[in-house]
């Protein structure tokens, strides 16, 4: 039996607990009225895997019950949990029962109605478990697929959700900033707070504030509020959207209009906690505070401006994060800001290092340790890479006595990925964030594809494993490409760059076609080892299979046109065409059948772009 996260101590026991279709869950008096709805919640999930739902009551348990006790004297989110032959006795404290009920029902759904008898001890490493996903750059997700995709976090005990938003809100009379986006909704966010809080989940407010304000400061009606001028007359592009849009600190007017956007955005949460991002401000004194960073230096006019926005915060009663990409640059400056706020130190790489989270550690910061979960920029995620950099981010979480772990899911250059295959990593995240016992990247993938995946053989990950192994033309460089061959010339210097650093992907490339086609057919067969109730993923990461073997095809003519590549054979461009417009029309069933339109028209207009390209090769 596979236990995610595993518990702290689990002894096993003789005997077993025969579940009964007539058993009462009684909820003790002392558990609160949201232990009694998270009852009821836990009931819906024993009856899935049972077949039959148990009778729920509250009030004094009797001979054979399972029974939930509340006692808020053990430490935070801890539970016990014994089964016996005679009862199930769950105690812990409001949060540890929540995480209790979900080792419950991990095991229900193992075995069944006859549960082993044990005890099991536990509480989490880390405190503040969280998941961070990208709601701006390419998708908006449907309410739906939110509501599950916090079930799954309740699942594995995460605690702390973030949805990012620049501009896929849609803001009182900000309408250029949605009028041609499908942006999330007031009541959308307000049913969804209400939904996470039922399930042990603090919806986190998180909106942009300085940086990556590209739609923002593109529009006519803000655009003088941008570090650059002119930036309401370029063409829109990936990469620019990337690299520019930071707002004008200089001008009280930027100051205003940000403030007014957390006003109104913050009162939709129950969360007292607000993250005001603050990353990757390249601009900062390349254009209308230029004179002002000669001066002052950029760390200076940063600073200033961030403390601001958090004082502002506090004294609306939210507590402030941001991200700690800028400041570890000037790590002392922390104590500038106020004392209350979490620094959220992330690094992305498979062999991160450890110096950012000391130097901010030593510093005094409040912080949380953010990996990654290594999807963006891919068709099929990167589950080795996430695998590393999560494990080593977890490790120094709890060496520099970081707050929380923040475990992100990015959506750079359109979020082309389904995000459903980056719930490996949030999985990922969750275990090693609970137990500092981390198990090989093997054995807990295997735990992953039988929990998670409901796959008998335990074979699935293994098998998605060998994906990215045969990428060549990754997308990170299809979209570069396309930007290029458009006439978007600004990053042509470092496309060209990446092109060659990645050439040696495009090596064998007919052979790692060959072995996605391979993988194609041992997905097929995995369907037999899996729940029908998971079936349904399969045909995703296949379309993501075939994605990359198709653009892998397209590479050979790209790298040809920029670098002057060779290769011992050449596709046909038309009859590639075709197949890469076919695999479209399944890929946008894939992307609708979870997401809002949202972005995906610019993916549609890639692959068009790329159709035609193909076709005028002669």
């Amino acid at each position: 039996m596979y236990l995610i996260p595993a518990p702290a101590k689990l002894e096993k026991k003789e005997g077993r607990f025969i579940w009964a279709y007539d058993r009462y869950v009684t909820v003790d008096q002392s558990c609160s009225q949201l232990v009694t709805r998270q009852a009821s919640l836990f009931c819906d999930g024993a009856e899935k895997e049972l077949g039959y739902r148990p009778l729920l009551t509250r009030g004094a348990a009797k001979a054979g019950d399972v029974v939930f006790k509340q006692d808020d004297t053990m430490k935070a989110q801890s539970y016990v949990l014994d089964i016996t032959e005679d009862a199930i006795v769950l105690t812990g404290d409001e949060a540890g029962l929540w995480h209790g009920m979900q080792t419950l029902l991990q095991i229900l759904e193992q075995e069944g109605a006859c549960l082993s008898a044990l005890h099991i001890e536990d509480a989490p490493a880390i405190v503040n478990r969280g998941y961070y996903f990208d709601c701006t750059r390419g998708r908006i997700p449907k309410l739906s697929w939110l509501k599950q995709l916090a079930d799954r976090m309740a699942y594995y005990k995460l605690n702390q959700l973030q949805l990012y938003v620049e501009h896929s809100y849609l803001f009182r009379g900000m309408t250029e900033l949605w009028r041609d986006d499908t942006p999330l909704t007031a009541e959308e966010i307000m049913e969804f707070d209400r939904y996470c809080a039922e399930r042990g989940i603090e919806l986190v407010p998180s909106l942009s504030s300085f940086g990556h304000l590209y739609k923002l400061l593109c529009s006519r009606e803000y655009s003088h509020l941008c570090e650059l001028e002119d930036s309401e007359g370029k063409p829109f592009s990936q990469t620019g959207r990337m690299a520019h849009h930071t707002i004008n600190t200089s001008d009280p007017e930027s100051l205003q209009l940000i403030e007014g956007m957390i006003s109104e955005y913050m009162e939709l949460f129950t969360s007292r906690q607000f993250n005001l991002c603050a990353d990757e401000t390249f601009d900062l004194g390349r254009g209308r505070n230029k004179e002002a960073v000669e001066k002052l230096g950029k760390d200076r006019v940063y600073i200033n401006y961030v403390k601001k926005l958090a004082q502002f915060l506090l004294d609306n009663g939210r507590r402030p994060m941001f991200w700690g990409d800028i400041i570890v640059g000037f790590p002392e400056m922390i104590k500038e800001l106020p004392k209350e706020i979490i620094c959220l130190n992330w690094g992305y790489m498979w062999n991160q290092r450890e110096e950012e989270t000391k130097w901010m550690h030593e510093a005094g910061a409040v912080q949380y340790c953010c990996p990654g979960c290594c999807g963006w920029n891919e068709f099929s995620a990167l589950n080795w890479y996430a695998y590393n950099n999560i494990m080593r981010m977890c490790t120094y979480a709890n060496k520099y006595g970081a707050i929380g772990l923040l475990n992100t899911d990015w959506g750079d250059y359109l979020h082309v990925n389904h995000p459903d295959f980056t719930r490996v990593g949030m999985i990922y995240g969750a275990a090693f964030s609970w137990n500092s016992n981390i198990p090989s990247y093997e054995d807990i993938n295997r735990q992953i594809s039988r929990i998670e995946y409901r796959d008998s053989s335990e074979n699935y990950l293994a098998v998605v494993a060998k994906i990215q192994e045969n990428s060549g033309y990754d997308w990170n460089v299809a979209v570069r490409y396309w930007e290029m061959k458009r006439g978007l010339h600004e990053q042509d210097e470092v496309s060209v760059g990446l092109m060659k650093e990645r050439i040696g992907q495009m090596d064998n490339i007919d052979q790692k076609d060959a072995n996605l086609k391979e993988i194609a057919r041992e997905l097929y067969a995995q369907i037999e080892q899996m729940d029908s109730s998971k079936r349904a993923l399969v045909m995703s990461q296949i379309v993501a299979v075939d994605a990359i073997r198709i653009f892998n095809q397209i590479g050979k003519f790209a790298t040809a046109d920029v670098l002057g590549c060779t290769y011992e054979s050449m596709p046909d461009s038309w009859a590639l065409a075709k197949e890469l417009e076919t695999w479209f029309y399944f890929y946008k069933r894939v992307y609708r059948s979870i997401s809002e339109e949202s972005e995906l028209r610019y993916i549609q207009e890639l692959v068009c772009w790329y159709g035609d390209y193909l076709r005028q090769i002669k």
